[in-house]
């Protein structure tokens, strides 16, 4: 069995819940489907600013890019060893943000529902550096997906070692066994902040309570969901998103 049959397996040995969200997966819709509108002008940043620059972590735990009073706020639940979140970060993570975040249209989120014990040791990581960096790291570990799970696959003994453990053991374990610390430290990361990220386990069971909760009571089972303005809407790919903010007004 490969390492990437056994993450879901394996998951249920952490010792705080999961949220097992499948990747691509639809999720239940209850919404009335995402806002439209006529075309909203753009909105000029600060003085200094570009919107783009504009980082901040949210009351509901997500990482925001953009305009906090947007009239557009686009919001992803996604996984980071989910290969759909990463087809759409490499194909929409560009333009959305060069295009439409920086317009002061459109603000977008990034929410964390956690699928594998993987996913959390990088979910803890990408938050390591503050608001500003978690967009970036984000995207760097989506564009370099398939080699991670490589390195996993090579490294199976070091992944089963690492989840015989508990605590901050398993979740260090589980970087070294993906290589992740020398992947942070290239951009910007050093292992010591990147151990002692992994050590704030009240940190690491606050990311997977907040997973648990959203996913229950919004009903997730996939990575990535979107919702516009609160409204939920089907779709994974950004050719299916840019025309719904198009659609909503982003120009």
């Amino acid at each position: 069995m490969t390492i990437l049959r056994r993450f879901l397996a394996l998951a249920l040995a952490v010792p705080v819940a999961l949220a097992l969200a499948g990747c691509g997966s639809k999720s239940a819709d209850e919404s009335d489907g995402p806002p439209t509108g006529a075309p909203i002008a753009a909105i000029a940043p600060p003085a200094g600013q570009q919107w783009a620059d504009v980082a901040s972590e949210t009351p509901d735990g997500g990482f925001v890019i953009g305009n906090p009073n947007a009239p557009l706020k686009l919001v992803e639940y996604a996984s980071h060893t989910c290969s759909h979140c990463a087809e759409f970060s490499i194909k929409g993570s560009g333009p959305l943000r060069d295009k439409y975040v920086a317009s002061g249209v459109v603000s977008y989120e990034i929410r964390n529902l956690i699928r594998d014990p993987v996913d959390l040791t990088i979910a803890t990581l990408a938050r390591c550096n503050g608001p500003a960096a978690f967009h970036p790291l984000a995207d760097q570990v989506w564009a370099n997906l398939s080699p991670l799970f490589d390195t996993l696959n090579k490294n199976q003994d070091a992944y089963k070692a690492a989840m015989d453990k508990t605590g901050a053991a398993r979740f260090q374990g589980l970087a070294e066994a993906g290589d992740l610390f020398n992947f942070f430290a290239a951009r910007g990361l050093s292992k010591e902040q990147a151990m002692a990220c992994l050590a704030d386990t009240k940190k690491i069971t606050a990311i997977v309570e907040k997973s648990d909760k959203d996913s229950n009571d919004k009903q997730l089972t996939g990575t990535p969901t979107f919702f516009l303005n609160g409204k939920r809407f089907e779709g994974t790919t950004w050719e299916v998103v840019e025309p719904i903010l198009q659609n909503a007004g982003a120009r």
